[in-house]
């Protein structure tokens, strides 16, 4: 099997990560990754916010955990309700998927980089997982100001990456194969 079809079999959502910070070789590949993703008329409306700072990670935890435990949805209440559940899962590096929203495509835009970004993690040994509860985190405007994100930029997800914890990671899930129909 060639290497990108291994890397792509290989991928899981890594949520058990070492406290070491990756290296910026491997961040600047992962990101340039993300950039060669494809684009609607390659408008390329992606923008990257990397957050490494270990105090702005522990405050988008607790604002996510406190904003979660008021949902009105039972199983997000009770994830933020438990006080060891942290959105980014401790992993060192967390990266800020924005899509610029006057791009015909800007959502798939972003997916497709996420996409690239977590290909490229894995075959560099790198774990990583998409975040999708970080919105709860994305929903008031002074976030996205303390993130930085510029304006005509709406933040879509976010990823956490970081070196695994080798006894940590997720064994294969049953995929689900029978999705195919041909019409020749």
């Amino acid at each position: 099997m060639n290497e990108v079809l291994k890397t792509i079999k290989n991928r899981r959502s890594v949520r058990h990560y070492s406290s070491e910070q990756i290296c910026q070789e491997s961040l600047d590949l992962i990101l340039d990754a993300g950039g060669y993703a494809p684009s609607a008329h390659n408008q390329q409306t992606w923008h990257f916010t990397v957050i490494q700072n270990q105090k702005l990670l522990e405050h988008i935890n607790e604002t996510v955990r406190r904003e979660m435990a008021g949902s009105e949805v039972e199983w997000i209440r009770k994830m933020g309700s438990n006080p060891d559940f942290l959105v980014t899962y401790n992993a060192p590096t967390l990266i800020i998927v924005s899509g610029r929203t006057d791009g015909i495509a800007w959502a798939a835009d972003c997916a497709a980089a996420i996409q690239n970004m977590l290909l490229a993690a894995e075959s560099l040994d790198i774990g990583s997982v998409w975040l999708g509860l970080l919105r709860f985190f994305f929903e008031e405007k002074k976030n996205k100001d303390l993130l930085g994100i510029p304006d005509g930029y709406e933040p879509y997800y976010g990823v956490s990456f970081g070196y695994k914890v080798k006894d940590k990671i997720p064994v294969v899930p049953k995929r689900n194969l029978d999705v195919v129909n041909y019409i020749r």
